[in-house]
């Protein structure tokens, strides 16, 4: 992992107090870095910033931006042009006001990033985060990076970090305009109940460590296998388990099916999977859920029965003609 470097410092301030902190990039990509080359023989691929319809180069220095006006015109605003901007470029993050946890939809949140405390005494830093994580309040905060205003949410992770999140502004997240949103679908009982017991079956505390990026794993056996010149991935055998998905007939069926399938597992010591205990797997399953196995047992009887009646009737029939014969023989 690379050293963190702050890529900000200035004073976190509600109120009359400052706590000065410095700001570090919370997250990092664990993607293999790549550069794109010819297949043929892996000669290396460059771009190069040139005029369009010809081969002339432009220097980095002499690119500009082109925006489109609210007239519909092209305009070109240069670096200097966009240095003019009247952005509050104070080393400050204002604190405006704390709101509760809940009422921030996650999916405004964008960027993280670490406040570390930045002056000898960490105690005004260590007093805001306790006063969050008291009240259980997020602090909505405003600041300006890299020239522009951003507005972020201040809370507290564990052990008693800040983190400063950064939020997307209310145009910037698109509404759900989906057609089924008008549409009045009707949801049984026996369905939500058992969807319910379902999500109960796979109840769990989060751990972010017991996940992997697949992925990322997957080409790394690749590239090395590549390397050795073996293969990453023999041919393994057909999974069988869209045939079994094809036999489910419906939604509830569907439900039932997974909620007995996440009970085996739980069952089993061998499949590494859930850490539930059995008791626990068999309490939330519905008692309805075995009468509903038993019924198709009924029909199936119910059916065989006739099939039953017409071959005692049938060995009614060769009885009497067995009598007969006899009885002829007789005379």
């Amino acid at each position: 992992m690379a050293t963190m470097r702050s890529i900000w410092k200035g004073d976190l301030s509600f109120g009359l107090v400052n706590v000065p902190v410095k700001v570090y990039s919370a997250t990092e990509s664990h993607d293999r870095k790549s550069y794109q080359v010819d297949s043929s023989d892996g000669t290396r691929i460059r771009y190069r910033r040139v005029r369009e319809g010809t081969d002339t180069e432009v220097e980095f220095s002499d690119i500009a931006n082109a925006y489109e006006s609210s007239a519909g015109d092209t305009v070109i605003l240069t670096k200097d042009d966009l240095a003019s901007l009247p952005v509050q470029k104070s080393p400050e993050i204002s604190i405006l006001e704390f709101v509760p946890v809940e009422q921030v939809d996650p999916i405004y949140f964008d960027k993280p990033y670490y406040l570390e405390p930045s002056s000898k005494s960490p105690k005004a830093y260590v007093l805001l985060a306790r006063a969050l994580q008291e009240t259980d309040r997020l602090a909505i905060a405003s600041f300006t990076l890299r020239n522009r205003t951003r507005m972020a949410a201040l809370r507290v992770i564990e052990p008693g970090v800040m983190t400063l999140q950064t939020l997307l502004w209310p145009d910037e997240v698109r509404k759900p305009d989906f057609g089924f949103l008008d549409d009045d679908v009707e949801i049984r009982d026996q369905e939500l109940k058992m969807a319910s017991s379902l999500i109960d079956s796979m109840a769990q505390d989060y751990d972010p460590s017991e996940f992997s990026d697949t992925y990322q794993e997957e080409l790394a056996k690749l590239i090395d296998a590549k390397s050795d010149g073996s293969e990453a991935f023999p041919e393994a055998e057909e999974d069988s388990t869209e045939d079994e998905d094809s036999e489910v007939a419906d939604l509830l069926a569907a439900l039932r099916a997974s909620v007995k399938d996440r009970g085996t597992a739980e069952e089993s010591d061998d499949s590494g999977v859930s850490k539930a205990p059995a008791k626990k797997a068999a309490k939330k399953v519905p008692a309805k859920k075995a009468a509903a196995k038993k019924a198709p047992a009924k029909k199936a009887a119910a059916k065989k029965a006739p099939a039953k009646k017409a071959a005692s009737s049938g060995s009614d029939d060769e009885s009497k003609t067995a009598a007969k014969k006899t009885s002829r023989r007789a005379s």
